[in-house]
Order: C-alpha cells, then sequence, then structure tokens
C-alpha cells in the first residue's frame, strides 16, 4: 500500500511541494524570528545607553552619586559604581541584580575627600583651593567654590565616555524578576574618581513579541502545510485526469487489438494534449504499418501460390506423362519463385531495420557490372558512365540498378538510356526509356509493395511488383533518394541519388 501510494505522480508532487514550502516557510520563519530580536533587542540597549547617559551627565556636571535623581519603576534598574567596584548609588526599589559590575543593591557612603575641606579649605587671602581655585573663589582646575573654599557637595567635571559597552542579565524590582539589556557608560575624572553608570531596559517586549511570534508560526505553518498539500493534491488529480483517459484507452486498445481507436484528447494546449496527440499519431502509424504488413503477407501468399502451383501441377503432369513434361515453363516458374522468394527475404530485412554496410562502391562499375550479366535484348542500352563512388552495400545497390534495368527494359519500345555522374554531393544514376511512361498521379503508387499499373499488368512477364519498392527502400536506407519523372523520350526516367562517400 505505501510503495503504491508514494508511486503515485501525484503523491509524489503533493509531497514534494509540501517539502519545499515547509523548507521555505522555516527559513522564513527563522529569518523573520531573528530580525525580530535582533531589532527589539538593539531597541532595548539604545533604551539602556540612553538612561545611562541621562546619569552620566548629571554627574558630570556636578552632582554627587547620593544626591542622583534615579529612574524609577522596574523598567530601568540604575546603578553607580567606583573603580574599586563599590555602589555608590542604586535604584530605590532594586532587589537583586547580575549581568552589570556588581552585584549589591544598596549603596555605601563615599570616603570624605580631606584635600576638598568641610569648611571651604580656603584662607583670608583668598588662597587656591586643592585644583588651583584664586582668591576670588573662580577655581581654574574644573572646580568650583565661593571665598576660595570648596563646597562639601561639589564635585569635579567628569569626562563621558564616547561608546557604552552593552550586556545582558536579570534584575529583581519591588518584587519582580526580569531580563535586562544594560548598557555600561563611563565617566572619568569626577570628584570620586572613575565611576561607571550601569543602566538596563527591560526586555520584556522583545520576549512577549518573539513568544508571540512564534506560537502564530507554530499554529499557522502546519495550517499552511496542509492547504499546500490539499491544493497541491486536487490540482494535480486535476492536471493528470487525462493522463488517467489515455492510460485506460491504451489499455483498452492493448486488450480488444483494434488499433483503429484512439485515445482522448483534451482540449487544453498543455504537454498533456501534445502527448495525446502523438499517442494518437503513433497508433495511426502502427494501424497504417500493421495494415500495410497484412497486406504484404496476403500479397505475398498471393504471389507465391501461383508459381508453386504452376510447378506443381507441370511435375505432376510429368509424373504422370514423362512426355508432356514442360521443362523450360518448370524452370521458369522455379526462378521466378526464387526472385520472389529473395526479394521478400530483402524486404523483411530491410524491415527490422538492417543498416547498409560501408562499403565503398563504385556505380559506373556496378552498372557496367549489371549491363554485361544481361543478354542482347529487344532494345538498345545507350550508356554514359562516371565513375562516381558512394558507402553502402554493394549487393543492395546492385539489387537497385538491377531493378532499374529490369523495369526500363520491360517497359521500353526500342531503346534505355542509363547515365551515372555527380552532382556536388550527390552520386546521380538515371535510367530512362522511351516507353510509354508514367502517369503523374501514379508516381508514387508504384513503388508501393505488389503495386503493377494495368497496362504494365498486360504486358507483364511475371514480375511481382516488388522491383522498384525493393529500390526505393534501399535507396531511402543509404540516405538517398529514387523518383521518377518523364524522360526526353517520352518514356519514365528514374533517377537515384546517393550521397557521395567521403574521400579516403
Amino acid at each position: 500500500m505505501r510503495r503504491r501510494l508514494f508511486g503515485s505522480v501525484r503523491a509524489r508532487a503533493t509531497l514534494g511541494a509540501t517539502l519545499v514550502v515547509a523548507v521555505a516557510l522555516l527559513a522564513a520563519g527563522a529569518s523573520v524570528l531573528l530580525a525580530l530580536r535582533s531589532n527589539l533587542t538593539g531597541q532595548a540597549s539604545s533604551e539602556a545607553e540612553s538612561s545611562a547617559r541621562k546619569v552620566a551627565v548629571s554627574i558630570a556636571t556636578g552632582t554627587a552619586p547620593a544626591a542622583l535623581e534615579l529612574p524609577d519603576g522596574d523598567d530601568t534598574p540604575v546603578q553607580v559604581v567606583d573603580g574599586d567596584g563599590r555602589l555608590l548609588a542604586a535604584g530605590e526599589d532594586l532587589e537583586r541584580i547580575s549581568g552589570t559590575g556588581s552585584s549589591a543593591v544598596k549603596p555605601v557612603t563615599p570616603p570624605v575627600d580631606d584635600d576638598g575641606g568641610d569648611d571651604g579649605g580656603g584662607d583670608d587671602d583668598g588662597g587656591s583651593d586643592r585644583h588651583g581655585g584664586n582668591g576670588n573663589g573662580n577655581g581654574n582646575g574644573n572646580g568650583k567654590g565661593k571665598g576660595g573654599g570648596g563646597d562639601d557637595d561639589s564635585y569635579a567635571y567628569g569626562e563621558i565616555a564616547d561608546d557604552a559597552e552593552g550586556g545582558k542579565g536579570s534584575a529583581t524590582v519591588d518584587g519582580e524578576t526580569r531580563d535586562y539589556r544594560f548598557a555600561a557608560l563611563e565617566v572619568k575624572n569626577t570628584r570620586q574618581g572613575d565611576l561607571t553608570v550601569y543602566a538596563g531596559a527591560s526586555l520584556s517586549a522583545e520576549q512577549s513579541a518573539v513568544g508571540t511570534a512564534l506560537t502564530v508560526m507554530l499554529i499557522g505553518f502546519p495550517v499552511l502545510l496542509g492547504v499546500v498539500g490539499a491544493v497541491t493534491w486536487l490540482v494535480t488529480r486535476r492536471a493528470l485526469r487525462p493522463v488517467e483517459g489515455i492510460r485506460s484507452e491504451m489499455s483498452a486498445i492493448t486488450a480488444s487489438q483494434d488499433l483503429a481507436r484512439r485515445v482522448p484528447e483534451p482540449a487544453t494546449h498543455d504537454e498533456v494534449a501534445r502527448l495525446a496527440r502523438t499517442t494518437n499519431e503513433t497508433l495511426a502509424a502502427l494501424e497504417t504499418s500493421v495494415e500495410r504488413q497484412r497486406r504484404f503477407v496476403a500479397d505475398a501468399s498471393h504471389e507465391l501460390r501461383s508459381p508453386i502451383a504452376s510447378l506443381r501441377t507441370q511435375l505432376e503432369v510429368g509424373a504422370a506423362h514423362p512426355e508432356l513434361l514442360d521443362v523450360d515453363g518448370a524452370v521458369a516458374d522455379t526462378v521466378r519463385l526464387q526472385e520472389l522468394a529473395a526479394g521478400l527475404l530483402l524486404l523483411a530485412r530491410l524491415d527490422a531495420g538492417e543498416r547498409p554496410g560501408e562499403a565503398r562502391v563504385d556505380l559506373a562499375t556496378l552498372a557496367g557490372e549489371e549491363l554485361s550479366q544481361r543478354p542482347a535484348g529487344r532494345v538498345a542500352v545507350r550508356t554514359h558512365l562516371e565513375p562516381v563512388e558512394v558507402a553502402g552495400s554493394r549487393s543492395q545497390l546492385a539489387r537497385v540498378v538491377g531493378n532499374l534495368l529490369d523495369n526500363a527494359q520491360r517497359h521500353a519500345r526500342s531503346r534505355v538510356d542509363i547515365a551515372v555522374r555527380a552532382e556536388g554531393p550527390w552520386a546521380v544514376v538515371e535510367v530512362g526509356d522511351d516507353g510509354a511512361g508514367v502517369p503523374e498521379a501514379e508516381r508514387e503508387r508504384i513503388f508501393e509493395r505488389f503495386v503493377r499499373l494495368d497496362d504494365a499488368r498486360a504486358r507483364d512477364d511475371g514480375g511481382a511488383g516488388l522491383g522498384l519498392a525493393i529500390a526505393r527502400d534501399v535507396a531511402v536506407r543509404h540516405g538517398g533518394s529514387l523518383t521518377v519523372r518523364s524522360s526526353p523520350a517520352g518514356g519514365a526516367l528514374f533517377e537515384l541519388r546517393l550521397p557521395v562517400a567521403p574521400v579516403a
């Protein structure tokens, strides 16, 4: 059952289309999820860096870590850490954090800077503070002070790094734990030394969006694959329905052996319609071939029956009355029977696809040999023979030239002309006579097997109507042609064309 199912073109097409769509959907889904995650993660990184930069700006402009106004809520956990890893400031509701420079959630009190002085540290004459401030209270060392002294809440201006470093972690804010994208931004040269601001942006939106998209894909993809499989199954069934009709009709033709039947041809112009038309053309050619074969067998049986019956009669009479035995007639019937059998055997070999040989044959020499084997007849033979070589079977080509000469001598009144010459890539043999000729309407029919025209039949001396059919078949199988037209003398002119043999 499984082999039968997957042996179906429809099943294989459906399976193939479904697999292709599945691969495409998986690739597209993975690309969408990756792009969505990357986009939302990048957005969270930007938000985290923005929050960290706001805090860093406050620190750089002189705000002490303990006095920072940090963001409230669970979306932006913030830490300010010094170079020794001590937490100087953190969000109010921060309970736990990971993925930053410090896991502490409670800030420590920074140490007092002795150089700054609690009372301003300035002398009476407006002496400079530790940052080089002058007596008028305007420091030149990026510090600020009044009366030549530093303020307890005063810090040096800091330098904010150009780029923030990213990272991923989690934090628990007000009892709720979430994943965050953290940005670490360094602020250098502050009153507290080098500080690092960590700010986070929640990844809940990214996780929710990716989870929703993944759920939609897990639900939608199987449904879509089912729809694709069903549509492909229905479409292929409709497309292959004419093929099933062709198969059924061919099976019926095989069972009934009725070659007159034809397969249905769909009205479309696709490959199936062309297949149906080609099948019908093949059936028509096969029907013609079989019918021709049947006629051939029937005609051959008829032609063989006559000489065999005549020969048997003569032998029976000779056995009973030896003095009445017609030896010449018996010999003539035997020769006719032998020639007919040889012709039928050659046609059978040609029909079986026997390929001609590759021997080089000089047509002029071949024609001369055929003429020399014929006794002087009632008609004169005029020749014009030029040497020209072709490639093929010498015996078959001799049979062609001999059949053409026999036909011309049978129908000529007083003269037969034979010429051999080369015309470009062709070797041409022309055999003409001054007889009655062949009517134009019959010029193709005479090359059919066992066909003899009525006037020729009246004058025929025993031919079976195979000579011209054999001659044309041999010519075609040698890559040439055999045609007939009117000769200048008024009779028939047969022209044999064969390819000239290549130069050795």
